[in-house]
């Protein structure tokens, strides 16, 4: 069975004739290499923002829809030249748009930022862009954009055309996802920010979305949300060998809900106004110096929490250390807690997590000792009597995400 790849391509690699032909060239070779190939296309570079500016223009009080509705026109002509310049090399290519009978991508009706409706897409996706494959065509795809379930054209705001082809390569359970931008690999940090970055060969997904949430530039996170198990993401250039570059490998979409089973205690420092580096520093050493591990440490200017597993006689070190050291007035701890985390990449784009997290646990009269959230992750602390408990509502609370 032939392989499937999915290649996008970038609207900063897609701004002139040459820039089409060199596209042409590379989905040529790749097809000459024995793949399947759907493509994904972004406007060219400068319009979406051309097209906006003047809608603006025109009518300062567009609608969200009837904004989405002009902004389409771009990646529709993107499409368009694409396609016509892969049937003048004699390839079997058809321009797929919202108004085509094809078009996969449903979305929410939530203009300007629309979510994709996964389980919709990925029944089109086999349904209609599937059969196109198998039978030697070239689907190219006009990314960045979806459609209601009214029928409404959407747009999936900012990386929206990374989403699109990370979204039907998971539903094609492709062999890689193939983002060509005007670099080819992710660096250690951001070039222009930074000396000497250093070129990454491979971020595992959790890796990818943590830097893409932190605000790097290479990927949106919100496309991290719908790769599937299996599925690579290769960053690359059409200047270079577009089998090179920094590649991410699949992982799960689900959310995962787990339970910690070390023993927390929770070590509450009041007035702890002047909190140094260094005395942050002292305050874990002293903690480790016990056998104890920090798990979470938070704080305002009048207070810090430090959640703790493992040690021995903890509080009487951190007792000694606060006062003594003038960090803090006073010190009390709560023990016997768990911690059970739920982590996925849907965190990012599901509004209202954590609500959704501690309102089940509220209604049944577990109280959560904390709440702590970072990047792809909520932790919770509640009692251990109560833990077993917790699982299962949030298994049970979160299951339709």
């Amino acid at each position: 069975m032939r392989e499937t790849l999915v290649l996008k391509i970038g609207g900063s690699t897609l701004s002139d004739e040459d820039s089409i032909r060199k596209a042409t060239q590379v989905i040529e070779g790749v097809v000459e290499n024995g793949f399947l190939v759907a493509i994904v296309v972004s406007a060219l570079k400068g319009v979406t923002d051309e097209l906006l500016s003047n809608s603006k223009k025109e009518n300062p009080n567009a609608s969200p829809s009837d904004l989405d509705r002009i902004l389409s026109e771009g990646e529709k002509r993107s499409a368009k030249l694409l396609t016509e310049a892969l049937e003048q090399r004699n390839l079997a290519a058809i321009a797929i748009d919202p108004d085509s009978p094809n078009w996969p991508i449903m979305t929410d009706a939530k203009h300007l930022d629309a979510n994709p409706l996964y389980d919709e897409t990925r029944i089109k996706v086999q349904e209609l862009i599937r059969p196109l494959l198998d039978a030697g065509k070239l689907p190219v795809i006009c990314g960045f954009l979806g459609k209601s379930p009214s029928g409404a054209v959407t747009t999936m705001g900012r990386g929206g055309s990374d989403t699109t082809a990370i979204l039907i390569g998971s539903c094609l359970k492709a062999k890689e996802v193939i983002l060509l931008k005007d670099v080819d690999t992710i660096f250690s940090s951001d070039p222009d920010k930074v000396e000497n970055p250093v070129p990454l060969e491979s971020l595992d997904s959790d890796e990818a979305y943590a830097l893409a949430s932190g605000g790097a530039k290479f990927l949106h996170a919100k496309a991290l949300r719908y790769t599937g198990k299996g599925v690579r993401i290769r960053i690359a250039s059409m200047a270079n060998n577009i089998f090179h570059g920094t590649v991410i490998d699949g992982g799960e979409v689900d959310l995962k809900i787990e339970r910690s089973n070390e023993s927390i205690s929770m070590i509450t420092i009041i007035g702890a106004m002047t909190a140094r580096g260094d005395h942050l520093r002292t305050l874990v050493d002293r903690i480790e110096e016990a056998g104890g591990k920090v798990i979470s440490l938070t704080h305002d200017s009048t207070a810090m929490i430090a959640y703790v597993s493992g040690g021995d006689n903890i509080l009487n070190r951190v007792h000694d250390f606060v006062i003594g050291e003038k960090f803090g007035k006073a010190v009390s701890d709560f023990g016997d807690l768990a911690m059970i985390s739920v982590s996925g990449r849907a965190l990012e784009t599901t509004s209202g997590m954590v609500q959704r997290v501690t309102q089940p646990l509220a209604r049944e009269g577990i109280n959560v000792y904390g709440v702590v959230t970072i990047v792809s992750s909520i932790r919770i602390f509640v009692s251990k009597d109560q833990a077993s408990k917790a699982v299962t509502l949030l298994d049970t609370a979160l299951a339709v995400l």
